[in-house]
């Protein structure tokens, strides 16, 4: 299980990219629907940030975080718990040398599920990419979500289910549904939860993030965000596009080997090329000539 803790954040002369109206708007809201008991969904483009601002958001409510993964192999054991391994006594007992008595006790030992976890103790819990896990696992959410409770199917327990504790409260996030690996979530969660995208995060708001998460300047984050947006503009319509972890990479190694912003020069073509070359690929219609393509969007830079 993952467990997250508050940690002492580092002091920073540039404002932090939360502060931006766009987030402060978001953060808001968030707290107000998980404070009226409603979960919430950040929902967009892979590398936008949602799992970041989920983790923000969650330690900001001063429980403790579970943080949970998506994926196709998680089963209810996994959230729920289940009997693991066996715990043996064996009492010796010759304290009268005339009787000898052997009492020997076996039993299986019960480890929690983080979901199980969660709910008893009223974490925040924070479902990272829930859609990569199957339709039948988040069946299981229904009845956290409304009837507050969380069934404990084949536990071999007394309990037929435990109540949900009044302080737990669940941030799901997910990337669209025509990304691979991804199910189609089921009506009944989906209405059961208040879905915020981010697919209205503007490059003003990138370029803070950018410059929050690197310490670059300004004017080299902008221009690597439109850099960004143009490739973008090169793919089809409906394509998966380059996405804003393409933006910190580059903005990453240029403050790292202090290589210029500017089109022209050699080692900022370089970087381009091998950070948008394979995406570019895979969403162009002109994929015989992707690196030209880059090269020429550089020079706009």
């Amino acid at each position: 299980m993952s467990r997250l803790t508050r940690t002492k954040q580092k002091a920073s002369n540039q404002q932090d990219v939360y502060d931006h109206p766009f987030f402060r708007s978001l953060i808001r809201r968030s707290h107000r629907y998980l404070s009226a008991g409603y979960p919430i969904h950040y929902t967009g483009p892979s590398g936008i940030g949602k799992t970041t601002l989920a983790l923000h958001v969650a330690k900001s409510r001063n429980r403790p975080v579970t943080l949970i993964n998506g994926n196709r192999d998680m089963s209810n054991e996994d959230l729920i718990g289940a009997f693991k391994g066996y715990n043996r006594k064996k009492l010796n007992d010759n304290f009268v040398k005339q009787v000898h008595k052997v009492e020997e006790n076996v039993t299986e030992d019960w480890v929690e599920g983080r979901l199980y976890e969660a709910v008893k103790n009223g974490h925040t819990v924070v479902y990272d990419e829930f859609t990569r896990s199957s339709p039948d696992t988040n069946n299981l959410f229904l009845s956290v979500i409304e009837e507050k409770i969380l069934p404990l199917y084949g536990a071999k327990r007394k309990q037929s289910h435990i109540e949900v504790h009044p302080h737990f409260s669940i941030i799901f996030t997910s990337n669209p549904s025509e990304y691979v690996g991804v199910y189609e979530t089921q009506d009944a969660l989906l209405d059961r939860m208040i879905s915020l995208p981010f697919e209205t995060i503007g490059n003003e708001t990138r370029a803070e993030i950018l410059m929050q998460q690197t310490s670059i300047g300004k004017g080299e984050a902008g221009k690597i965000v439109d850099f960004i947006g143009n490739v973008n503009a090169l793919c089809r319509e409906g394509s998966q596009t380059v996405s804003l972890r393409a933006s910190l990479m580059m903005a990453d190694v240029i403050m790292k080997n202090d290589i210029p912003v500017d089109g022209e020069n050699e080692e900022f073509q370089q970087l381009a090329l091998d950070v948008c070359y394979f995406h570019l690929k895979l969403c162009s219609e002109r994929e015989e000539d992707v690196e030209s393509h880059i090269l020429n969007v550089c020079k706009q830079v």
